[in-house]
């Protein structure tokens, strides 16, 4: 066995209260108005993604800030998003980016990720519930268009 000079590190699942409500998400509309609570000024000006996490009675028990990128993208990466998903224990997922653009459209790109994270949470028997595009004045909701 290899014995290297640093120390192993202790990984645990660190919360932090918030001013946020915990509610219970019954449709696209509950969860844009919870998840918008997250944005600011900045919707408008970069393009990040945030995912609420939900339990089996499908209230939010919290939420997490998985990327945040520039004006015409950002990264996603389905192993963040999985280990928020774990580590909290959460029933279903629902992801959430905004167009800072206005567009209303889902890209090919926010396509792709969609459906890469919902089968990656299949595996661990987490739902993928909806993705929603947010843009200041309105949203866009995949299974309200039945397309998750």
């Amino acid at each position: 066995m290899n014995t290297y000079k640093s120390n192993l590190e202790k990984i645990s699942l660190v919360k932090e209260k918030t001013d946020f409500k915990r509610v219970k998400v019954t449709s696209s509309k509950d969860a844009k108005d919870v998840i918008k609570q997250f944005y600011f000024d900045d919707i408008e000006i970069f393009e990040s993604m945030f995912i609420l996490l939900l339990n089996r009675s499908n209230n939010t028990i919290g939420y997490a800030k998985i990327s945040q990128g520039g004006t015409a993208g950002t990264v996603v990466d389905i192993k963040i998003v999985a280990k928020y998903a774990l580590e909290s224990l959460a029933s279903s997922v629902i992801l959430a980016h905004n167009h800072p653009s206005g567009r209303l459209e889902a890209s090919n790109a926010d396509m792709k990720i969609t459906e890469k994270i919902k089968k990656g949470l299949e595996i661990f028997d987490i739902r993928l519930l909806d993705h929603l595009i947010l843009t200041r004045d309105s949203y866009f909701s995949f299974a309200d268009r039945d397309i998750l």
